[in-house]
């Protein structure tokens, strides 16, 4: 018999690790298949693939910019980054989901690898 698995969403994913939204939740739907960790903007669009999450310590408007040309299903700003209002708005604006992790990247990157593995 085989037995379908409930599919993993954002919404569930932050939830669970503990992570904060900073866009609209209603959007958290999108189906995250694994991870990419950088702060080079070039790194990120030559390496990471659709429906990633980029894990970053970067906070600016060109990550917006990055996030929506890869069809990255979120950015996670850690470090205890601050992420403007201005940058939220753009995100907004396409349709890219911002999320926040108080935790450094390496602590982060390694919950999303057991997270997204299990």
């Amino acid at each position: 018999m085989l037995i379908k698995m409930e599919t993993l969403t954002l919404k569930q994913l932050v939830d669970d690790l503990g992570f904060v939204a900073l866009t609209d939740e209603t959007r958290l739907n999108r189906t995250p298949e694994s991870a990419y960790v950088s702060d080079l903007l070039s790194d990120v669009m030559g390496k990471a693939k659709e429906n990633m999450i980029w894990v970053t310590s970067q906070a600016h408007k060109n990550i917006v910019a990055v996030a929506s040309l890869k069809e990255l299903s979120a950015i996670v700003v850690v470090n205890e980054r601050k992420v403007s209002q201005d940058v939220i708005e753009q995100a907004e604006k396409e349709n890219v989901n911002i999320i926040a992790s108080e935790r450094a990247a390496f602590e982060t990157v390694g919950l999303l690898f057991d997270y997204l593995n299990s």
